[in-house]
Protein backbone atom coordinates (compact mmCIF):
# COMPACT_ATOMS: atom_id res chain seq x y z
CA UNK A 1 0.00 0.00 0.00
CA UNK A 2 2.73 2.75 0.97
CA UNK A 3 4.53 1.67 -2.32
CA UNK A 4 1.46 2.45 -4.12
CA UNK A 5 1.39 5.61 -2.41
CA UNK A 6 4.53 6.97 -2.80
CA UNK A 7 3.49 7.49 -6.42
CA UNK A 8 1.01 10.01 -5.96
CA UNK A 9 1.64 13.67 -4.65
CA UNK A 10 2.95 13.85 -1.26
CA UNK A 11 0.10 16.52 -0.04
CA UNK A 12 -2.60 14.14 -1.24
CA UNK A 13 -0.66 10.99 0.38
CA UNK A 14 -0.28 12.46 3.74
CA UNK A 15 -3.94 13.75 3.36
CA UNK A 16 -5.03 9.74 2.91
CA UNK A 17 -2.90 8.11 5.44
CA UNK A 18 -4.21 10.55 7.55
CA UNK A 19 -7.68 9.99 6.38
CA UNK A 20 -7.14 6.36 7.32
CA UNK A 21 -5.69 6.36 10.11
CA UNK A 22 -8.85 8.50 11.77
CA UNK A 23 -11.45 5.97 10.29
CA UNK A 24 -9.88 3.47 12.75
CA UNK A 25 -9.23 6.02 15.43
CA UNK A 26 -10.57 9.35 16.03
CA UNK A 27 -7.97 10.24 18.72
CA UNK A 28 -4.22 9.30 17.34
CA UNK A 29 -1.32 8.61 19.73
CA UNK A 30 1.97 8.86 18.16
CA UNK A 31 5.92 8.92 19.02
CA UNK A 32 9.32 10.52 17.56
CA UNK A 33 12.67 9.57 18.53
CA UNK A 34 15.57 11.36 19.14
CA UNK A 35 17.55 8.88 18.70
CA UNK A 36 21.37 9.84 19.45
CA UNK A 37 24.89 7.91 18.62
CA UNK A 38 28.45 8.06 20.54
CA UNK A 39 29.29 11.02 18.78
CA UNK A 40 26.04 13.10 19.69
CA UNK A 41 24.77 12.83 16.04
CA UNK A 42 21.33 12.41 15.81
CA UNK A 43 19.06 9.91 13.45
CA UNK A 44 16.58 11.14 10.80
CA UNK A 45 14.48 9.29 8.69
CA UNK A 46 13.11 9.85 4.87
CA UNK A 47 9.87 8.18 3.89
CA UNK A 48 8.85 6.93 0.91
CA UNK A 49 5.87 8.81 0.35
CA UNK A 50 6.57 12.59 2.42
CA UNK A 51 8.80 14.88 1.17
CA UNK A 52 11.38 16.23 4.18
CA UNK A 53 13.16 14.47 7.20
CA UNK A 54 11.75 13.30 10.15
CA UNK A 55 12.62 11.47 13.47
CA UNK A 56 12.12 8.52 13.24
CA UNK A 57 8.25 7.52 14.67
CA UNK A 58 4.76 6.68 14.17
CA UNK A 59 1.53 5.43 15.71
CA UNK A 60 0.72 3.82 19.05
CA UNK A 61 -0.81 0.53 18.11
CA UNK A 62 -3.54 -1.29 20.51
CA UNK A 63 -2.03 -2.57 23.79
CA UNK A 64 1.18 -0.94 23.52
CA UNK A 65 2.86 1.79 25.73
CA UNK A 66 4.37 5.30 24.56
CA UNK A 67 7.86 3.25 25.28
CA UNK A 68 7.10 0.37 23.13
CA UNK A 69 5.69 2.15 20.12
CA UNK A 70 9.23 4.54 20.53
CA UNK A 71 11.11 1.14 20.22
CA UNK A 72 9.08 -0.79 17.80
CA UNK A 73 9.27 2.39 15.62
CA UNK A 74 12.89 2.94 15.38
CA UNK A 75 13.45 -0.74 15.09
CA UNK A 76 11.02 -1.22 11.90
CA UNK A 77 12.06 2.17 10.72
CA UNK A 78 15.98 2.11 10.78
CA UNK A 79 17.48 -1.59 12.18
CA UNK A 80 17.76 0.23 15.93
CA UNK A 81 17.50 -2.08 18.63
CA UNK A 82 16.87 0.13 21.99
CA UNK A 83 19.25 -1.42 25.22
CA UNK A 84 17.03 0.33 27.50
CA UNK A 85 13.58 2.34 27.76
CA UNK A 86 13.29 5.67 25.75
CA UNK A 87 13.16 8.25 27.66
CA UNK A 88 10.17 10.66 27.57
CA UNK A 89 11.13 14.33 26.96
CA UNK A 90 7.61 15.29 26.52
CA UNK A 91 3.59 15.05 25.25
CA UNK A 92 2.56 17.68 22.27
CA UNK A 93 -0.68 18.19 20.48
CA UNK A 94 0.04 18.50 17.09
CA UNK A 95 -2.26 20.70 15.44
CA UNK A 96 -1.20 21.00 12.06
CA UNK A 97 -1.96 17.50 11.58
CA UNK A 98 -5.52 16.63 12.55
CA UNK A 99 -6.13 18.12 15.73
CA UNK A 100 -6.27 15.57 17.51
CA UNK A 101 -3.09 13.47 16.96
CA UNK A 102 -1.05 13.81 20.10
CA UNK A 103 3.05 13.22 19.88
CA UNK A 104 4.85 11.49 22.82
CA UNK A 105 8.84 12.61 22.16
CA UNK A 106 11.34 10.32 23.40
CA UNK A 107 15.22 10.09 23.25
CA UNK A 108 17.39 6.51 23.05
CA UNK A 109 20.70 6.54 23.20
CA UNK A 110 21.52 2.87 24.27
CA UNK A 111 21.43 0.71 21.15
CA UNK A 112 22.63 -1.89 19.12
CA UNK A 113 22.41 -2.53 14.79
CA UNK A 114 20.56 -5.09 13.90
CA UNK A 115 20.94 -6.76 10.44
CA UNK A 116 18.23 -4.11 8.86
CA UNK A 117 20.35 -1.25 10.23
CA UNK A 118 19.57 2.02 8.27
CA UNK A 119 18.44 -0.20 5.12
CA UNK A 120 16.17 1.44 3.22
CA UNK A 121 12.77 -0.71 3.26
CA UNK A 122 8.75 0.19 1.69
CA UNK A 123 8.58 3.17 4.36
CA UNK A 124 11.54 4.65 4.32
CA UNK A 125 13.30 5.85 1.72
CA UNK A 126 16.75 7.03 3.82
CA UNK A 127 17.83 7.19 7.61
CA UNK A 128 20.94 9.01 8.36
CA UNK A 129 22.67 10.56 11.35
CA UNK A 130 23.55 14.16 11.81
CA UNK A 131 25.67 16.24 13.90
CA UNK A 132 23.10 18.91 15.16
CA UNK A 133 25.22 21.54 13.98
CA UNK A 134 25.00 20.44 9.98
CA UNK A 135 20.97 19.11 10.01
CA UNK A 136 19.48 18.70 6.74
CA UNK A 137 18.05 21.82 5.56
CA UNK A 138 14.56 20.08 4.39
CA UNK A 139 13.97 18.77 8.03
CA UNK A 140 10.16 19.23 8.71
CA UNK A 141 9.44 22.36 11.12
CA UNK A 142 8.45 20.24 13.87
CA UNK A 143 11.82 18.26 13.81
CA UNK A 144 13.58 21.16 13.60
CA UNK A 145 12.04 23.12 16.75
CA UNK A 146 12.34 19.57 18.57
CA UNK A 147 16.13 19.41 17.69
CA UNK A 148 16.92 22.99 18.48
CA UNK A 149 14.92 22.27 22.44
CA UNK A 150 16.93 19.30 22.52
CA UNK A 151 20.25 20.73 21.79
CA UNK A 152 19.11 23.72 24.21
CA UNK A 153 18.06 21.57 26.73
CA UNK A 154 15.13 23.12 26.95
CA UNK A 155 11.99 20.29 27.51
CA UNK A 156 9.34 20.98 26.94
CA UNK A 157 8.61 24.58 25.33
CA UNK A 158 5.47 24.57 24.47
CA UNK A 159 2.14 22.23 24.15
CA UNK A 160 2.44 22.28 20.16
CA UNK A 161 4.33 19.70 17.93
Amino acid sequence: MLKLLSFLPSGLTKRIVQSAVLLRNPYILGVRVIVEDAGSQVLLVRHTYLDGWYLPGGAVDRGETLEQAASREVLEEAGIAAESAPRLLGMYLNREATGRDHVGLFHLSAWKETPAYLAPNVEIAEARFFPLGSLPGNLTPATARRLSEFKDGSFPSGAYW
